[in-house]
């Protein structure tokens, strides 16, 4: 394949059309339905989805069908079917992506917003670009690429879904009822994860699970005066305080739990160094620190190893505290704050839920009455052992696409759907890529899209994609068909 046709044929189409298809997709606010319980009255789920199917439909790819497949009260989903070059070869390739996005999020730039694309130099700013809007076009641009050099490809079947920034618990159902049209995928390929640089082809070879959701500390019937009270009834702050502690060193950011931790396996901390050699400082400069912040570690590889395999917590979200402006002396009746416990990859997320329960509900100091939501309880995920055709493509594609090696290392996101394919697709082979590489802040402000990374990923899967096929042809791959019966998510669990 000549890697020079492949570069320019993506380029254009990505510069003739598919930067045109995200700015318009960036405009409509398709929020998840975890963020827009009213997704379906409001009908910007479905104008997503008829966006990018009208633009697949326009594209001659040949022996594509076009699917909106609807299962009552679930989010839509696009299937895309494209027929093998040769007729005899029953090999699939399954292409995974998300339309939903994450909701607005304070803080962008006076120039910028959610749902307003812009587009500065190489970046395209605005919600969803590359978390993953981009999927969808750049799927199947791959397979043109192919097509238009005469290269065979087996089977390719594109999931593109809605729900995935809410957990993906429509998805299980619809692989299963589609579970005889997707075939036996012997290599799965993601577009939803990040990369390290903009430089390199990353691939992710683990993911983090996710458990999390409201703690509520209450005290009083009523908030009363702070210098009646204070000294004779327990701030519900500090009891807060007092329960989080039990989970968190707040000196160090451990969590405390053994019962949260894994042994990292000895494949994924030689990744790590790796990984963090490559990067060097950027490991933690990419983020938007203030003047004379440092990291949490000096050590460049255990940051790598605290992002992708050791358990984390954040606190996004607050309430029963009033804004400063105001706030008068008044001891406040309650406290609740929205917890974020990112879980190593190979830890089962139903149980660490029951963990985190058990440690924030059991005897509440001054027996305040404390309450805790479990709305997230994800499994991670960590990629099998990578068969040699698979190491040696994806190492070819970086070269011709990238003019760089790659490079895997773990993502500290969680994204379902990786955890079930691997039940249902047992044997499979993963690519897990993406475009969200340094400032591109996905679900944060600022977001964008690094449209020549967008160009290059959709390069390197043009040729992993004409890879698999001579793999499948030398019979070193295995398709798996989908096994029997949905796998089981906690309700809910996002990216």
């Amino acid at each position: 394949m000549d890697p020079q046709q492949v570069d320019r044929f993506v380029g254009e189409l990505w510069d003739d059309e598919i930067v045109g298809q995200l700015v318009e997709y960036i405009r409509i606010p398709n929020k998840s339905p975890m963020f827009d319980a009213d997704w379906a009255k409001h009908g910007y789920m479905d104008d997503a989805v008829a966006l990018m199917e009208r633009w697949a439909r326009a594209q001659p790819v040949r022996g594509m069908q076009v699917e909106v497949v609807r299962l009552a009260g679930r989010t839509p989903l696009i299937l895309i079917e494209i027929a093998g070059t040769d007729p005899a070869d029953a090999d699939t390739v399954l292409l995974y992506g998300h339309l939903d996005k994450q909701p607005e999020m304070t803080g962008w730039a006076d120039d910028l917003g959610p749902w307003k694309p812009v587009i500065k130099g190489d970046r395209l700013y605005g919600r969803g670009g590359a978390d993953d809007g981009y999927a969808l076009y750049g799927s199947l641009a791959a397979v043109m690429a192919l097509q238009a050099q005469g290269r065979p490809h087996s089977r390719c079947v594109v999931l593109i879904e809605a729900c995935e920034e809410s957990g993906s618990y429509d998805l299980p159902h619809y692989v299963d009822h589609l579970a005889a049209r997707i075939g036996k995928p012997s290599l799965v390929v993601c577009l939803d994860s990040g990369c390290g640089n903009y430089e390199q082809l990353w691939c992710t070879t683990s993911l983090r699970g996710l458990a999390g959701g409201n703690l509520k500390v209450s005290v009083l019937e009523e908030g009363v005066h702070s210098g009646d009270a204070s000294g004779v009834v327990p701030s519900s702050f500090r009891v807060l305080r007092q329960l989080l502690s039990r989970l968190e060193d707040e000196a160090t950011g451990r969590i405390l739990p053994a019962g949260l931790h894994v042994e990292i396996p000895a494949e994924r901390l030689q990744q790590a160094h790796q990984a963090s050699a490559v990067l060097g400082r950027e490991v933690w400069a990419k983020f938007p620190f203030l003047p004379g912040m440092s990291p949490v570690h000096a050590e460049l590889h255990e940051l790598v190893l605290n992002r992708t395999w050791r358990p984390a917590l954040s606190v996004t979200g607050v309430d029963g505290i009033p804004p400063l402006s105001s706030a008068g002396n008044v001891l406040r009746p309650h406290t609740a704050v929205k917890l974020s416990l990112r879980l190593p990859p190979t830890l089962d997320g139903e149980r660490a839920g029951e963990v985190l329960k058990r440690l924030l509900l059991d005897k509440p100091p001054y027996g305040a009455r404390v309450e805790f939501e479990l709305e997230k309880s994800s499994s991670g995920w960590n990629a099998p052992s990578q068969s040699p055709w698979l190491n040696e493509a994806i190492g070819q594609a970086s070269l011709a696409a990238f003019g760089q090696p790659a490079v895997y290392m773990g993502e500290g996101g969680t994204i379902p759907f990786m955890g079930m394919l691997g039940e249902k697709f047992p044997g499979a082979q993963f690519m897990i890529t993406g475009v969200l590489g340094p400032q591109s802040n996905a679900h944060g402000p600022n977001e964008f899209l690094h449209i020549p990374t967008g160009k290059r990923v959709t390069a390197a899967v043009a040729h992993v994609l004409a890879a698999h096929h001579a793999a499948s042809q030398r019979g070193e791959t295995t398709g798996v068909a989908v096994a029997a019966g949905a796998a089981h998510f906690g309700d809910h669990g996002c990216c």
